[in-house]
């Protein structure tokens, strides 16, 4: 049979991507969304949003609420713990991370860089009554968190330039640095003391201290934080989180397999 020609893949990947589209969308509507404001959101006819999410819905990637909203499917969960599985985040990393929260009674977070986002992939709730939660499989911003910080500081070098030359900066809390030679002077800080600070610079009233997952040859391959809000707590709290979060960093290095 004949190799099918460039003109007629073509629609086919379209139609692919514009399927991938949608389920990010769904991810980003943690409480669902209709078919007209899928729709438009992703800038597609109806008709074909609706031919897609059947699509998507008869392999479970999408489910149809009795709201009549639109929602990711379990294949897509079973999916993720799965890749979480493989890349030994869950066996591993689970007791690591709950060990920092006993000792600190507050949420211990991991997360991934993914171009230029970081990616949650791991949350241990803390003791106290109010959390800062870290849902895994959300994306949150790089330069103003703490991990996120500890991610573009330990990135490989060309990473890194392109990363501190091109990232928005938007304003997220009353302390973003949104100028980029302060930034570019954060991220040399970050790198030479091996943590990093997030003082309201990411949400009003929220302080976090992350610290890098180094591979062998120095490169973050996660970031840990340990977050609070600044109610109970301070930046000079903060920091003693610090040794607790370096030594399951220390463990996870030797552990989590290279990305």
């Amino acid at each position: 049979m004949p190799e099918p020609s460039g003109a007629s893949k073509a629609p086919r990947d379209d139609m692919v991507r514009k399927a991938l589209r949608l389920l990010v969308l769904l991810g980003e509507a943690p409480r669902g969304t209709t078919l007209s404001d899928l729709a438009h959101q992703a800038g597609y006819p109806v008709s074909t949003t609706h031919r897609l999410l059947k699509s998507l819905a008869q392999e479970n990637f999408a489910v149809l609420d009795e709201d009549r909203r639109w929602n990711l499917g379990l294949q897509l969960f079973e999916l993720g713990q799965r890749v979480l599985h493989a890349r030994g985040f869950t066996e591993i990393a689970t007791p690591v991370l709950e060990r920092v929260t006993r000792q600190t009674g507050e949420p211990t977070l991991m997360a991934v860089l993914d171009g230029r986002d970081q990616l949650y992939v791991h949350y241990v709730e803390g003791t106290q009554q109010i959390q800062i939660i870290g849902e895994p499989g959300r994306r949150g911003p790089l330069h103003c968190t703490s991990m996120g910080k500890c991610l573009v500081a330990f990135a490989p070098h060309a990473q890194r330039e392109q990363l501190i030359a091109e990232l928005d900066l938007p304003q997220r809390g009353p302390k973003t640095i949104t100028d980029r030679d302060r930034f570019r002077a954060e991220i040399e800080r970050v790198h030479q003391q091996g943590f990093a600070i997030a003082d309201e610079e990411h949400e009003a009233g929220i302080l976090a201290i992350g610290v890098p997952v180094l591979n062998p040859a120095g490169i973050a391959v996660a970031a840990l934080s340990t977050a609070a809000p600044a109610f109970r707590s301070s930046v000079e709290q903060m920091h003693t989180y610090l040794e607790p979060l370096r030594q399951a960093a220390k463990e996870l290095a030797i552990g989590l397999p290279r990305r």
